[in-house]
C-alpha cells in the first residue's frame, strides 16, 4: 500500500460516507468532500443519479467510478500540495493530509513549519523556515533532519497534534454551536 493509499484511508476513517447536516458549514458531503466547497467534483453527479435507487447512500460505497475520484480529489487538492510524496515519513504525511482536508492545506503546511522551528534547538539542527504554509526544499529537508534526531518523529508529531488541537479549541471558543464536533476533532489529534 503505497503512503497515499494509506493517508487516504486514515483521513477516510475520519470523515465517514455520505451526510447532510445542516449544522456542517460544508452542507452535503461525501467521505469529507462538500458540495458547498467542491460542487463541480464529478464524484456529485454521481451521487445524485443514485440518490433515488435503494440502498442510498450505502450504495454509493460499492462504486467503483466514485470511489476513484474521491482519491482523485484528495491526491490533487491536499496529499499533493502538502508534498506527501517528498515527506519521508507516512505517518507525518499522514498528519499533514488529515490536517490539511480539516483545517486546510496552507494551515497545514504552516503547523509542519512551526512545529520544525520550535523543534531545531534555536536553530542548531537546522535553520528556522519561514512560516509561510508552502511545504518546499527546506522544509523537507528539516523534516528530514528532524527525523534523523532522537525521538524527532515522535515530537514532531506530537507538535503537529498539539497546534491542531489548539486550532479546534479556539474555533469552539468562538463559536460554541461547534462544540457538537468536539469528540470527532478531538480525534483526530
Amino acid at each position: 500500500m503505497s503512503n497515499f493509499d494509506q493517508a487516504l484511508a486514515h483521513v477516510l476513517k475520519n470523515e465517514g460516507g455520505y451526510v447532510n447536516d445542516p449544522a456542517d458549514r460544508g452542507g452535503e458531503t461525501y467521505k469529507g468532500i462538500a458540495r458547498r466547497f467542491h460542487p463541480d467534483w464529478p464524484g456529485w453527479r454521481v451521487i445524485d443519479r443514485a440518490r433515488g435507487k435503494p440502498g442510498f447512500p450505502a450504495n454509493l460505497d460499492e462504486n467503483a467510478a466514485l470511489q476513484r475520484a474521491v482519491a482523485a480529489l484528495y491526491r490533487k487538492l491536499y496529499w499533493d500540495p502538502v508534498g506527501g510524496d517528498r515527506i519521508p515519513d507516512p505517518d507525518i504525511g499522514i498528519e499533514l493530509m488529515d490536517t490539511a482536508v480539516n483545517m486546510g492545506v496552507r494551515r497545514a503546511a504552516r503547523f509542519l513549519q512551526e512545529g520544525l522551528n520550535l523543534l531545531n534547538r534555536n536553530q542548531k539542527s537546522w535553520p528556522d523556515l519561514v512560516v509561510d504554509g508552502w511545504v518546499g526544499a527546506k522544509s523537507i529537508t528539516a523534516v528530514g533532519k528532524c527525523l534523523r534526531g532522537r525521538d524527532g518523529k515522535r515530537y514532531l508529531l506530537k507538535a503537529l497534534n498539539t497546534l491542531q488541537a489548539e486550532r479546534y479549541l479556539d474555533i469552539m471558543r468562538r463559536n460554541p454551536t461547534q462544540e457538537r464536533f468536539a469528540r470527532g476533532w478531538l480525534n483526530r489529534t
